[in-house]
């Protein structure tokens, strides 16, 4: 399992995860690639690779707080360097994992229709859920376009579903934190636990923290 709940015993880890904190961090928004160098045990460097979304002093202002957030350390922004390419330099194909390409939000009177699309491999994959247009329904409607998205991505995977998703905060930051339920073989459940830093689009904080929660697990779930 890997998200918000993980995230909190790991800061009272001893030692850090380096290889988890760059795994992290590949998961903000417009960030390819993160390289953490260290020295004794402390971070002394993070190059991250990163498309031209935002400027670069907001890409570093992302990396500070999920490093104390999740892993409770803190990474002074002078060791961070940021190097940003053209989006139209980034193909799918270069991605490892499903990235959002489009989140789309649409009211019909009491009910509403989110259409998540994610990209992978130079493809595009739409999911789709409808339901009622409450601002309350909003997350969970936009969580489980996600995974039908997801679903058209890998067909092998096992059925899923949204057990909870909800607004959080930490400090001065808010977080969307999503728990993923799987149906896996003799009729076992498996839980996922996701969290994505919200840049005020909870929409999009939404589907992300969805990704967030199943990531890792893909692998392990479509064999």
């Amino acid at each position: 399992m890997y998200g918000y709940a993980v995230g909190q015993r790991e800061a009272a880890k001893a030692v850090l995860d380096f290889a988890e904190l760059e795994e992290s961090l590949t998961r903000l928004e417009s960030i390819d690639a993160v390289r953490v160098v260290t020295d004794a045990g402390k971070v002394s460097e993070v190059h991250v690779l990163a498309a031209a979304l935002k400027p670069a002093k907001q890409v570093v202002s992302d990396v500070q707080p999920l490093a104390m957030a999740r892993f409770g350390t803190n990474i002074d922004r002078r060791v961070i360097s940021v190097v940003q390419l053209a989006e139209s330099g980034i193909s799918h194909e270069t991605r490892h994992r499903p990235v959002i390409v489009s989140i789309r939000v649409e009211p019909d009177g009491s009910r509403v229709d989110v259409h998540v699309t994610l990209g992978w491999q130079n493809e595009e994959h739409i999911g789709t859920a409808t339901g009622p247009s409450a601002a309350s329904a909003r997350l969970r409607l936009v969580g489980e376009a996600t995974i039908t998205a997801l679903a058209e991505v890998y067909p092998s995977l096992p059925p899923l579903a949204v057990d909870s998703i909800g607004e959080a905060s930490v400090g001065m930051r808010t977080l969307v934190i999503a728990v993923i339920v799987a149906s896996v073989e003799n009729h076992r459940e498996e839980l996922a636990v996701g969290a994505a830093l919200s840049q005020g689009d909870l929409t999009e904080t939404s589907a992300r923290a969805v990704l967030d929660a199943l990531n890792r697990r893909l692998p392990s779930l479509t064999e």
